[in-house]
């Protein structure tokens, strides 16, 4: 199956930079039209759209009898083992705001396993990648996470909800853990995220309140590239609570969210 998973990743590849370059260069002639989803902060554009149709395009050339599910609606029904996970704009409000931290994210699973996976960066034009038992890469790079230890000398990120009362329950966690740890950003994409601890940019990260498509291509990649995987009361992750982070402060995370 290996090499499967490796040809599967490379898949994802060409197919999140195709849907990259499309909605790059969408965004630079406007974000063009905008409708709300579930809150009046959870935005959606025409790209979004854009990006999943060629995503879909793409997959049933090549991957016709797998199934796929995506964030703006597609549930497809193959007949072979694996389904795709597809976030077409991570971060449109930063795409809508025109700001950098905004990727396409295509991954790969049997069942909720990812096993391949890619992550792209449309506009710093950087490529994520990863097969399970294969190692993580951005570009011909190997990742690696970083080697902190400490909780005090650890940048995490995180991310916030569209739900104001659940703002509120995590900006009181913010505050708990904020003097505890180096710094905390908020880069707004969470497999940006991801991919920024598989590659020792961020020591960890750590958010409630995901979909499968916005986890499964950076869990993968994070993992493969040496981090910790969990809830937020170290068992198995799942959408809902995710921390991923350098093995060296995992469990002091855990005691402290």
């Amino acid at each position: 199956m290996s090499a499967e998973y490796i040809a599967l990743m490379n898949v994802a590849a060409r197919i999140a930079r195709q849907a990259g370059d499309l909605v790059y260069a969408g965004r630079r002639a406007g974000a063009g039209t905008v409708q709300t989803k579930s809150s009046a902060t959870d935005m959606v554009t025409e790209w979004d759209a854009a990006s999943e149709q060629l995503i879909l395009q793409q997959l049933g050339l090549v991957r016709p009898d797998d199934s796929i599910i995506g964030e703006e609606g597609t549930q497809i029904v193959g007949t072979s083992p694996y389904t795709w996970f597809v976030d077409p704009i991570d971060g449109t409000t930063n795409f809508l705001y025109n700001l950098s931290g905004y990727a396409i994210s295509i991954a790969a699973c049997i069942g909720v396993e990812p096993v391949a996976a890619a992550v792209f960066l449309p506009a710093t034009r950087e490529l994520f990648v990863a097969a399970q038992g294969h190692g993580a890469w951005l570009g011909s790079n190997p990742l690696r996470v970083s080697s902190c230890e400490s909780l005090d000398t650890a940048l995490i990120g995180t991310g916030f909800s569209y739900s104001s009362a659940r703002r509120d329950a995590q900006g009181q966690r913010i505050s708990r853990l904020l003097p505890h740890v180096r710094d905390i950003r908020r880069c707004g994409a969470a497999a940006a995220d991801l991919c920024f601890v598989a590659c020792g940019r961020l020591d960890a990260y750590f958010e409630e309140g995901l979909q499968s498509w916005d986890l499964a291509a950076g869990q993968l990649i994070a993992s493969e590239a040496g981090a910790k995987i969990s809830n937020f009361s170290g068992e198995p992750i799942t959408p809902s609570e995710v921390l991923v982070s350098t093995p060296g402060i995992h469990s002091s995370l855990i005691a402290s969210l």
